[in-house]
């Protein structure tokens, strides 16, 4: 296990929102936060160090992308999923949760209905409802501990409502699935059938445990491809979410220039000096690092599931296939999720994301961030051990 992830470093003061915003936000001062998708521990030295000296050169003007950023980009994808796409295919924005409701703006009308999978990420449901859209959902199944999707409900609910957008997650946030290649083929089918639109959130596709695969899934089919928007990002791989910067593939000319209309609608252009900067250095550079961080993660995973299987039995942690995220089960301990929220805050001291609010199938649940140094997590854990041993008394 790399020491270089054991550092516990101080965020406080940082503008974190994570550590800085936690009376602001209605948490108790002394919490423990494990909850949003950003990871407290530095990204690569060779990106750090490029920074630092785009900061010593001093001018921060207006900056764009150039053929080595795209070229980066387009070779991590080669490298990674086997997929070749052309720089042409590329456009970057600030997030990915702005390319979502951009592609809902431009793809669909006020009124109509847009299709998402929960419990799932959040932002999903909330750009929907704020583009004066509707939110269909087609839930995924819970069986045997793994979330499946049932493609039957999902074919009747783009059927009988019309659907011409869906918003997939794959890696699944705050499931942790990687969807198979079979599953995948599945979908696309369905879509391909009924002239669905897919926008594809594959942000988490550089996490996955040993043994799984992710699978781009625009790289199945050139076909396929022509439906789908797909969002990728380094910012989840190499924490660099405040720099605000997302890569979108999008093979189809007629798509990709329904995207741009949206955004030039928007008033924003083009990415800041920093943001490009970390991205082509951290894709050309990263590759050790981020193996290193990989299984880091799995060890933290390995620690808490042999720790809640011990103590806390009455907690179940939904192994994930990818994602630092990590799904648990609270629902043995027979509360409502406000009282779970009350009980994880108050009681345990620690800040996870609430279950509910990836839907309501998530009722009784709670999303953890174990992408921590191992003495955060271990503290996390003995907070929610005692807890939970109050309560037995």
């Amino acid at each position: 296990m790399s020491s270089r992830f054991d550092e516990v470093i101080d965020r406080k003061g940082t503008h974190s929102q994570k550590y800085d915003m936690k009376e602001a936000m209605g948490k108790p001062a002394d919490i423990l936060p494990l909850w949003v998708a950003d990871m407290d521990f530095q990204t690569p030295e060779t990106v750090r160090e490029a920074l630092a000296k785009a900061a010593a050169h001093g001018i921060f003007g207006y900056s764009d992308t150039d053929a080595a950023y795209d070229e980066a980009v387009c070779q991590w994808m080669s490298r990674h999923f086997g997929w070749d796409i052309r720089k042409e295919w590329l456009m970057k924005t600030p997030g990915v949760v702005f390319a979502i409701a951009l592609a809902i703006r431009a793809f669909t009308k006020e009124g109509e209905g847009v299709l998402i999978q929960q419990p799932v990420y959040y932002p999903f449901g909330n750009m929907i409802r704020r583009n004066g859209r509707r939110v269909v959902n087609a839930p995924l199944v819970f069986r045997n501990g793994r979330y499946e999707m049932d493609y039957e409900d999902l074919e009747n609910k783009i059927r009988g409502e019309h659907i011409r957008l869906i918003i997939f997650c794959s890696p699944h946030n705050p499931v942790g699935r990687v969807w198979s290649i079979e599953e995948l083929e599945k979908l696309a089918r369905l879509c391909e059938y009924y002239d669905v639109i897919i926008v594809s959130d594959e942000i988490h596709c550089d996490f996955t445990y040993p043994g799984v695969k992710h699978h781009m899934l625009a790289s199945l089919s050139d076909s396929w491809a022509k439906r789908v928007i797909t969002c990728t990002a380094p910012s989840k791989t190499f924490n660099l979410a405040g720099l605000q910067v997302s890569n979108l593939i999008i093979p189809d000319e007629r798509l990709r220039q329904a995207m741009k209309a949206e955004m030039s609608r928007t008033g924003y252009s083009t990415l800041n000096q920093m943001a490009i900067i970390a991205c082509e250095v951290a894709y050309r550079t990263g590759e050790d690092w981020l193996r290193e961080l990989k299984a880091y993660l799995k060890d933290n995973l390995d620690y808490m599931t042999a720790f809640i299987k011990e103590k806390i039995p009455q907690v179940e942690v939904i192994q994930p296939e990818g994602t630092y995220l990590v799904w648990m089960d609270f629902r043995k301990m027979g509360m409502t999720g406000v009282e779970l929220e009350d009980f994880l805050d108050n009681e345990a001291g620690i800040w996870l994301d609430n279950g509910t609010m990836f839907g309501p199938e998530g009722e009784g649940f709670a999303r953890i961030n174990i992408a921590c140094p191992r003495a955060t997590l271990s503290e996390a854990l003995d907070r929610l051990y005692r807890a939970t041993r109050r309560l037995k008394r």
